[in-house]
């Protein structure tokens, strides 16, 4: 683990934030849940190749966002074998506290909305897709 992805993960973890991006000298963080602040960052077509992330919890939703933001490194509470599977195929260093199987819904009544999306797929961009998608589907039903 390299000392901007300490760094950062000594931020999420006394910062009381749901996910810090960190490179040396900047530190980005949010405190909302979900995969909207990747999508935030993802959306501001800025280069983040040069921060290290870390995360509460990163689902296989989450993971191909990673991917797409160009992160090479990150730290996660809670991550699952999904999530793993992505960062191998994709070369990007992980570490965790806890991995599980599958990353549940906030009622713990089955998978996390985003990770059930994202389940067969393969590429990023799919998987971006599919994350608006099911957004948006969440969105219409509250």
């Amino acid at each position: 683990m390299t000392d901007k992805l300490k760094k950062a993960k000594t931020i999420l973890q006394n910062g009381g934030h749901t996910c810090v991006l960190y490179n040396g000298s900047e530190i980005l963080h949010s405190d909302t849940r979900g995969v909207a602040p990747l999508l935030g960052w993802l959306e501001s077509d800025r280069d983040f190749s040069s921060f290290s992330a870390a995360d509460k919890v990163i689902g296989k939703a989450a993971a191909m966002l990673y991917v797409l933001i160009g992160i090479k490194e990150v730290y996660a509470d809670v991550i699952s074998k999904y999530a793993t599977d992505v960062f191998e195929k994709h070369g990007i260093e992980y570490y965790y506290t806890q991995r599980v199987d599958a990353i549940r819904n906030r009622t713990d009544t089955g998978f996390c909305p985003m990770e059930e999306a994202t389940l067969d797929i393969d590429e990023p961009t799919d998987a971006l897709t599919a994350i608006k998608s099911k957004l948006e589907q969440l969105k219409k039903r509250d």
